[in-house]
């Protein structure tokens, strides 16, 4: 889109002036064209707003009032309470749980929209309804103009300028009115033509300021193709580009330590790992550097078929690199490195942050000689001093946790290196898609055969002391145990302290009589390697930990892990924590204690932990629950942001745009055709910055 208007700065536009345009312009809403993408975060139809003084009993309704009063009401299980009233009518909203979340939500006299069913006891109320705060609303406005209330995303600074859903409303209505904007259609013909989408400009002001719901479902529907098509009009430029690159390093001949390995193994492997096994064999013996994501459920053995991959490239003379996201994990994947590749004359070494100068400088001066070697470490492997000689594959474990140009920084370090990204974090196919749409995906989706599934159950705090006594049954038949806390108000400090505070109750109280460890993030290298040598050897009975052990800690003989402040846990991370037992082929248990009272949420994200193992089912009800944008974490994480799109229930869409991105590229490899010029000039001007982290991710 370009933009042509009158006057130059969004502080001239009525109703904004100069210090609204400051509040906007640190919100990142600086001109028209970022207004303009500024859209609302849901609607309400007018038509479907019932009048309180019209409402009826077992109705389902829509209601906005004003807040009149708010409060915890005490009684025999308190409540929090509040009364709205639209003029004609009163009706009052009630939550049984998560009352200091409310108590502290809701302001006297703003209005809120409540949908919900109504039911009547001395008057009209809804239990638990969906709410929306909508600020401060000229009712007699909103009944004037417009069927469609469009709500847009409030921020306190945006109140305190007295910014609202109003305000946007009149600035776009004169953006539109007075033609301040000049349109021009990047997509082709043959797209816009094929789904009978609306022009720009009537796509864009249907969004802002509807008056048909058809029209806006048809906005609505032309921006969701959009953000997935640009999206894989990147992810298609790439791949098709990749191969023109200079030649990958092309592996040669056969691989006589991994056949040595392989024929060691005393297990079958799964036909799963068979099967990725020769897909990263077919892409390292290729002409083009692989580009491979790996995602499997945890316990799927992902590490055994990375260490396979890695006997490939050092058989050819190659170096390789391995990047975990924790010191822990580090080196837990060094000791498993170096006991199943140093019998087979393989020289494997640990690189993080810790160690000493000497031993430092001795493991770098080795990267820099020409001889094959295993370098495991945390992002210390990717730093500018580390200088490999002859790096032929990089292994990023666990990759969503490393900021893109951490990733990015040591896959560079050699020449078209091969690349194998592994995450045990399940993605359904379309998020794959949508995640990871230049690369290659292997799925591991079979556990071996000796696996039990895991027993999960919920308990509250009142029922520790019958837990307690089972961990000390099992513990008494030889298996062993963890007990996590979770981390505390993103402190820590706080999570330190409520495991070591726990640890101390535990061994001087219900665990006295068997041994208890200690394993925390801020121990030195040394201490954890000592503590989790211990545990796994089965000189610790019991291991009370924080999250560090969320991924990659591996001990057979671990058949319990209790998870305290479940509810302060996502559904991937518990499954994650949940994936430290069940290694060996003893029945294992994992147990979710949460305090009596917990949210609505929390209840329902414990209730699929316990009726499910499966982690693309679990990964499908994550994002149900915390949206697109939460799943992967942070904005360092490289994944993409949408604005109206969900790739959850838009997956027929993302198909339909995956599959047009890439038929137009492989038809127009350079985007050069005449037909293609604004699509070109559109992908130039708004995604050139994006193409190396997209490279990358």
């Amino acid at each position: 889109m370009s933009i042509s208007f009158e006057p130059l700065d969004i502080t001239y536009l009525k109703g904004i002036g100069p210090k609204r345009a400051a509040v906007l312009q640190k919100h990142g809403l600086d001109d028209l064209n970022a207004l303009l993408h500024f859209f609302p975060r849901r609607y309400i139809d007018r038509r479907d707003i019932t009048r309180m003084d019209e409402l009826r009993e077992n109705q389902e309704a829509t209601v906005i009032g004003k807040v009149e009063s708010a409060g915890i009401r005490r009684a025999r299980k308190p409540y929090f309470c509040i009364s709205l009233s639209d003029g004609h009518g009163v009706i009052e909203a009630v939550w049984f749980n998560s009352l200091n979340f409310f108590k502290n939500l809701f302001s006297i006299g703003e209005w809120v929209s409540l949908s919900g069913k109504v039911t009547f006891f001395r008057g009209y109320s809804m239990s638990h309804p969906d709410y929306d705060r909508l600020g401060e609303l000229d009712m007699d406005a909103v009944q004037k103009t417009g069927v469609i209330i469009p709500l847009y995303p409030g921020t306190d600074a945006f109140k305190k300028a007295g910014i609202n859903t109003h305000t946007f409303r009149r600035v776009f209505k004169q953006i539109f009115d007075k033609k301040l904007v000049r349109f021009e259609e990047h997509l082709p013909e043959e797209i816009t033509g094929h789904y009978g989408f609306p022009d720009l400009e009537m796509t864009y002001r249907n969004m802002h300021v509807p008056d048909d719901p058809q029209l806006l479902d048809a906005a609505r529907g032309r921006f969701i193709y959009e953000e997935f098509f640009f999206l894989q009009i990147l992810f298609a430029l790439h791949k098709k580009h990749a191969g023109e690159k200079s030649a990958g390093l092309a592996m040669r001949g056969g691989s006589p330590k991994l056949k040595a390995l392989y024929r060691a193994l005393p297990f079958e492997l799964t036909g799963a790992q068979k099967r990725v096994i020769r897909e990263i064999h077919d892409d390292m013996h290729s002409e083009k550097p692989m580009n491979r994501l790996l995602q499997g459920d945890v316990g799927a053995g992902k590490t055994l078929v990375a260490l396979m991959a890695a006997l490939i490239a050092i058989d050819n003379g190659f170096q390789v690199a391995m990047m975990a996201p924790t010191e822990i994990l580090a080196e837990q994947h060094y000791l498993t490195v170096k006991r199943l590749l140093e019998p087979y004359g393989v020289e494997v070494r640990l690189l993080v942050g810790g160690q000493s100068v000497r031993l430092r400088r001795e493991i770098l001066a080795r990267i820099q000689t020409d001889e094959p070697l295993f370098v495991v470490g945390t992002h210390a492997v990717a730093q500018e001093k580390v200088s490999f000689s002859r790096l032929g594959l990089v292994i990023i474990d666990e990759q969503h946790r490393f900021g893109v140009m951490q990733r990015g920084a040591l896959m560079y370090k050699g020449r078209e290196v091969d690349t194998l990204v592994m995450t045990a974090t399940p993605i359904p196919r379309t998020l794959a898609m949508t995640a990871y749409g230049s690369l290659d995906v292997s799925v591991m989706d079979e556990l071996p055969k000796s696996r039990k599934p895991i027993r999960t159950v919920w308990r509250y705090d009142n029922q520790a002391g019958k837990m307690y006594q089972f961990i000390l049954e099992r513990v008494r038949a030889g298996e062993q145990a963890y007990i996590v806390y979770p981390l505390v108000e993103e402190s820590e400090k706080m999570d330190l302290r409520a495991a070591a505070e726990a640890y101390e109750q535990l061994k001087a109280g219900p665990l006295r009589d068997v041994r208890v460890g200690l394993l925390h993030g801020r121990m030195k290298s040394v201490e954890k390697e000592q503590v989790m040598k211990a545990f796994t050897a089965g000189e610790l009975d019991v291991l009370v930990a924080t999250t560090v052990i969320e991924v990659g800690v591996d001990v057979p003989q671990a058949t319990i892990i209790v998870i305290e402040h479940a509810e302060r846990f996502g559904l991937a991370q518990l499954h994650q924590l949940r994936g430290r037992v069940g290694r060996g082929g003893l029945q294992s248990y994992c147990i979710l204690k949460t305090p009596y009272n917990i949210g609505e949420t929390a209840r329902e994200r414990i209730r699929i932990m316990t009726e499910s193992n499966d982690g693309f089912l679990i990964a499908e009800k994550d994002l149900e629950l915390r949206g697109w944008g939460d799943f992967f974490g942070t904005r360092q994480s490289g994944m993409p942001a949408f604005t109206v799109a969900n790739p959850i229930r838009d997956r027929e869409v993302l198909e339909k745009a995956r599959r047009d991105a890439f038929q137009l590229v492989e038809k127009d490899p350079h985007l050069r055709l005449p037909e293609h010029k604004s699509l070109r000039k559109k992908v130039a001007a708004e995604y050139k910055k994006k193409i190396k982290i997209f490279n990358i991710s």
